[in-house]
């Protein structure tokens, strides 16, 4: 009758002569059933206080109370003691130790019953193939099926459907399909066994084949054919289907099914569908951590990062506790947004909660979020404190690193992970930038080296960042060479390839490209991106090229319907006001349908500056100091200004008002490469080891010079005083140092190659040609802005720099 309180009450007041081991065996059942693990001690007690002896039949009962009530420990003492040839027993035994996942144990069970001559049936075999292949033994898999095939099993439909699920957990495609394509009789399991293995494989395609397959012989399927297949539209984008079987599962009352309704919401946001995503999640009556987390992963694909954050706040008031997925999503949601107080917040979420910095792939997050903040010192703070890095962890910190314009640190840290472990092709792509910010050619030509031995150039990534490292380290027919070298070009390749040419000042090789990158783009159908343009038209810019930058800039919005940002507004202007196109570029930004920032009238104040429009100056700089009052450059180029039009009260009221508001200038520093090591110069620095025969070098120059009746530019010195005092202080411009010392210790022929970190001054332009003329050396200044090939006593920049 199921009556397991009266039953117990009957036992414990009989007498033991008046018990048989039917009656034992009827109430450890219903225990077994009923779950009562104390009232199955009791039984088991009151056996022992009996005297019964526990036989095969008996000590099975027990055996199988103890495990159906989760006492396994005592479960498998009887078990060991009685140790019978009951097959049901050793399943038992099993599959427990399966569902907890000890897997070693379950095979370890399977081992002793073939020593013991104890045949398994097919519920043997389906578990143990199952834990074979959780602990990633193929060869047993492999066993386990020659012996199924010995003993006949080789036809049964859950057996071959276990093999089926572990020849796919091994990526045994084949093996599994001709499995299911030998099987006779083929159950709703072995359909979802083929489609889910196909789909977590990464043949999407394949495991629709087989659903439109079983759709067409009529056969039956369930909610888990509905998630496989769902999941498979997710991956290779195919909404309609997802839409249809949106329909079906509704139509199947599967709707308020939990798992149903993540796998929904997934779909939708991986097939770009947020709309319907969202909807899916509000409709669900019960959520879970993995809706949750889908809906936030789902805006952050979208790119919609303050809605994640409000999601996460609302899912904590709401009493769910978010996992390490949940917070990664929020965390690269902050990092994406550049939202860094929101992060620190998450940050301390995680370390409260136990989550930290054990968990590889959260503490990875975290450095990549404030990486991306610009805030690479607690970034470093998260690396230093991880106990065991991966290669993400080191990949995230050197990026990061190139990324916000520390390339020494980048450098540094590439280094330290040699001794550690071996970089990948990832790492060659977030490295490589680091050598092209400090224009380290040396260190550049050995990690290309590296790539080359690794077979890594065919990643599209590392063979960009090859050409852009070797255009911004001045050997653009390298770059072009390797550009030419990749096989399958892509939007990024080519618009790395513009910009290059544009830095260096060859426009028409610039525009060249982009036609060319236009008539191959057009046949895959991709049209110039925002950054494409931006390429062109510096690249239009630093060659002085105004009727063709103005034919791109009309093109972008005309052709291909791109709507101008701020950057594109200041290439215009920059060319315009390089061209001595002053009051139109001034009318361009007053027309402008967005706001200008600093940045582009600080482009207009530089050219002010080039063509000594010292009262439209004035006008510029009254709208920066406006926008950034404590933005120190500006207020030095408008003292050039004044200095090159000899305004010295000007001038000096200028640098009182900058002492004033307690503004210090950045000093010019520039740095040359030789040996494989880098020597930095700063401005007015006469403490370098060579100082004296630099200084010699530059004097015997600059004599020359005046007696060649060249005209010096000494105005940039600020000061008014005469021209000798102002000599003594631009021989210590930062550049001409280096250039210096570059023909002091480089062998001849050798091309000096300089990098600094402002724009060249007029006067050590000049120089900069004079020396490679005196000196009959090739020098390639590298600037803030832009190239300078000095060579015959001519620039490159043909005066538009």
């Amino acid at each position: 009758m199921g009556d397991l309180k009266k039953a117990m009450e009957l036992l414990t007041t009989s007498k033991r002569y008046e018990l048989e081991l039917n009656t034992y065996c009827s109430i450890l059942q219903l225990c077994a059933e009923k779950k009562s693990l104390e009232d199955g001690k009791m039984v088991h007690s009151i056996i022992t206080s009996n005297g019964m002896p526990i036989d095969e039949t008996l000590g099975a009962k027990l055996v199988f109370m103890y495990v159906n009530c989760g006492d396994l420990v005592n479960g498998r003492r009887i078990f060991n003691e009685i140790m019978n040839d009951k097959v049901f027993l050793w399943n038992l035994l099993m599959s427990e130790y399966a569902k907890i996942g000890n897997y070693r144990e379950s095979v370890s069970l399977f081992k002793k019953m073939q020593e013991l001559g104890i045949s398994g049936n097919s519920f043997t075999f389906t578990c143990v193939l199952k834990c074979f292949a959780a602990l990633g033994k193929l060869k047993e898999c492999k066993r386990v099926h020659g012996y199924i095939l010995k003993l006949g099993f080789g036809s049964n439909t859950a057996v071959v459907n276990s093999l089926i699920a572990a020849y796919f957990k091994f990526g045994g495609v084949e093996s599994a399909r001709n499995l299911f394509d030998e099987l006779t009789e083929r159950d709703v399991v072995s359909w979802n066994s083929m489609i889910n293995g196909c789909v977590v494989n990464g043949f999407a395609r394949n495991g629709l084949e087989i659903f439109i397959q079983m759709l067409v012989l009529g056969v039956n399927f369930d909610l888990t054919t509905l998630v496989s297949v769902l999941v498979a539209c997710a991956n290779i984008g195919n909404l309609s289907l997802g839409r249809a079987l949106h329909a079906f599962g509704v139509k199947a009352c599967f709707s308020e099914d939990v798992v149903f309704s993540n796998t929904l919401l997934d779909m939708y946001s991986k097939c770009g569908n947020l709309n319907d995503a969202t909807e899916v999640f509000v409709k669900m009556g019960e959520t879970t951590i993995v809706s949750w987390t889908s809906i936030i992963a789902a805006y952050v694909r979208e790119g919609l990062f303050d809605g994640p954050i409000g999601l996460f706040d609302e899912m904590q008031s709401k009493g769910i506790r978010p996992d390490i997925y949940t917070v990664t999503s929020i965390v690269h949601a902050c990092g994406c947004s550049n939202n860094l107080d929101k992060g620190r917040d998450v940050h301390s979420y995680i370390i409260k909660n136990g989550m930290g910095l054990n968990n590889l792939p959260v503490a990875n997050a975290l450095m990549n979020m404030y990486a991306k903040c610009g805030s690479m010192e607690e970034a470093r703070l998260v690396f230093s404190q991880i106990p065991a890095k991966d290669i993400v962890s080191w990949n995230t910190m050197i990026g990061g690193y190139s990324q916000n314009s520390l390339p020494n640190e980048a450098l540094e840290l590439f280094l330290d992970m040699q001794k550690q472990l071996k970089p990948d092709d990832i790492t060659m792509a977030c490295v490589l930038p680091a050598c092209a910010g400090l224009a380290a050619l040396d260190k550049g030509r050995e990690i290309h080296g590296y790539i080359l031995r690794r077979g890594y150039f065919s990643d599209l990534h590392v063979a960009c960042a090859l050409v852009d490292m070797y255009a911004k380290c001045g050997l653009l027919v390298l770059a072009q060479l390797l550009f030419d070298m990749i096989p399958k070009k892509d939007l990024i390749s080519w618009t790395v390839m513009i910009a290059g040419y544009g830095m260096h000042g060859f426009g028409n090789e610039a525009i060249s490209t982009f036609k060319n990158m236009r008539k191959n783009m057009k046949i895959a159908g991709i049209e110039p991106d925002e950054s494409s343009f931006a390429a062109i038209l510096k690249a239009c810019s630093h060659s002085g090229l105004l009727n063709e930058g103005w034919k791109f800039f009309n093109s972008m919005r005309n052709e291909c319907g791109i709507e101008p940002k701020l950057e594109h507004y200041a290439c215009m202007v920059d060319l315009l006001a390089r061209t001595g196109n002053l009051s139109k570029a001034y009318k361009f930004i007053k027309s402008m349908p967005i706001e200008p920032d600093a940045t582009i009238w600080g482009t207009l104040l530089s050219g002010c500056r080039i063509h000594h429009a010292v009262k439209l100056a004035e006008q510029v700089a009254e709208h920066i100091f406006e926008l950034e009052p404590d933005n120190t450059r500006y207020y030095v180029v408008l003292a050039n200004v004044y200095a090159e039009a000899e305004k010295w009260e000007e001038v000096k009221k200028l640098q009182e008002r900058m002492r004033i508001r307690g503004f210090k200038q950045n000093p010019g520093c520039s740095w040359i490469e030789v040996g494989g090591k880098f020597i930095t110069f700063v401005a007015g620095n006469t403490k370098h080891p060579q100082w004296k025969r630099i200084d010699m070098l530059l004097r015997k120059l600059t004599m020359q010079m005046k007696n060649e009746d060249y005209s010096t530019m000494f105005r940039y010195a600020l000061i008014n005083e005469d021209d000798m005092e102002k000599e003594v202080i631009q021989c210590g411009h930062s550049e001409k140092l280096a250039m210096a010392f570059g023909i002091l210790n480089l062998p001849p022929g050798r091309t000096v190659r300089v990098s600094k970190n402002q724009r060249v001054c007029v006067d050590c332009h000049e120089m900069g040609k004079f020396m490679s003329k005196t000196t009959n050396r090739e020098i390639l200044l590298r600037d803030s802005n832009r190239f300078h090939h000095f060579k015959d006593g001519l620039c490159s920049c043909r005066g538009f720099w």
